[in-house]
């Protein structure tokens, strides 16, 4: 009984900076996290400017000039493209290795491991394609 009391005190709350800088996630973890933000940054805030871009570019020829020439030239709309590129291919992938999952395929750590760099890494490499 005295070593149950000389146990470490374990936060009740986690805030952010805990999780990121004090716990130590394994990769599959990461991707877990990471393939919840990238569905929710194809919802929000994505769906609504990609219903935009359709919306301005469908209106008229000069509409869709504009925003191929002028907008999509600059750097914020280039890194949201960007952005928006790397959350759909994560997701997708990361959706792929949880079907995967859920019918027993790779469910060893080993494997677990190995296929959560392999959604980390091509969803990077297909962005950069």
């Amino acid at each position: 009984m005295a070593s149950a009391s000389a146990k470490k005190i374990r936060p009740k709350y986690l805030n952010l900076p805990a999780i990121l800088f004090e716990i130590r996630l394994p990769v599959p973890g990461w991707v877990s996290i990471l393939h919840r933000i990238s569905g929710a940054l194809l919802i929000f805030p994505f769906l609504a400017w990609l219903l935009y871009l359709l919306d301005a570019s469908l209106v008229s020829e000069q509409g869709f000039e504009k925003i191929r020439t002028e907008y999509l030239r600059l750097p914020l709309a280039k890194l949201g493209l960007l952005v928006f590129v790397w959350a759909y291919c994560h997701h997708f992938l990361a959706g792929i290795r949880y079907l995967l999952l859920d019918l027993n395929v790779g469910i060893e750590l080993h494997r677990a491991r190995a296929t959560s760099w392999v959604v980390i890494i091509g969803a990077l490499d297909l962005t950069a394609i």
